[in-house]
């Protein structure tokens, strides 16, 4: 079983460390997204250098590789799921290719909510595009519906999964900690200005 969890944790890292808006930024003929606006390679920051469509995919996909990986991970080692969700997070924030600087891990964290509990990926997918809309900070957005994934696990009586996504929206609000000293200067940029 130790092995089983150990090659579930690295199934989802190395899937989670796969930095897609920096190779489709690449793809597109758009350089180095990391030398862009906040430098992060996230669909936000993808969102400056390369438009909206490039960030749509970028999105999509930092999604989709852990909802990929704990569905493969509990296809061939049934109980796994929750350790490939974390390696695709740890991945996704502190990827090897990239000296450890990943992305914040929103997208990503939305995608390991969908097959481990969908409820909570849909309160989560409501407060972030609210927030975005309403708000139009990424950043506020982000934070406040990685926090929504653990609230939602208590009140919907999935406890079991509380520590984890509490532990998961820690890590995604620190990623943002540099966002939350400009939100308290009052400096943080709105989409559609640099630096977020």
């Amino acid at each position: 079983m130790p092995t089983e969890l150990l090659t579930a944790w690295l199934l989802g890292y190395l899937l989670g460390s796969i930095p897609f808006g920096l190779i489709l930024t690449r793809l597109a003929g758009k350089g180095d997204v990391r030398d862009v606006g906040s430098g992060n390679i996230g669909a936000t920051n993808v969102l400056r250098a390369g438009g909206k469509g490039l960030a749509a995919a970028t999105l999509l996909l930092d999604c989709l590789k852990a909802t990929a990986a704990i569905l493969l991970a509990g296809r061939l080692w049934p109980g796994t799921e929750s350790i490939a969700a974390a390696g695709a997070l740890i991945g996704h924030l502190y990827p090897v290719w990239l000296r450890f600087k990943g992305g914040k891990g929103v997208a990503t964290l939305l995608g390991i909510l969908l097959p481990l509990l969908p409820i909570a990926a849909v309160v989560y997918a409501l407060v972030w595009l609210g927030l975005l809309l309403t708000v139009r900070m990424s950043s506020v957005a982000g934070i406040a519906a990685a926090v929504s994934a653990p609230i939602t696990a208590a009140v919907f009586g999935a406890q079991h999964l509380f520590p984890m996504l509490l532990g998961f929206a820690l890590l995604v609000v620190w990623k943002h900690r540099t966002n939350i000293l400009r939100l308290k200067s009052g400096t943080e940029p709105r989409i559609g200005k640099s630096g977020a």
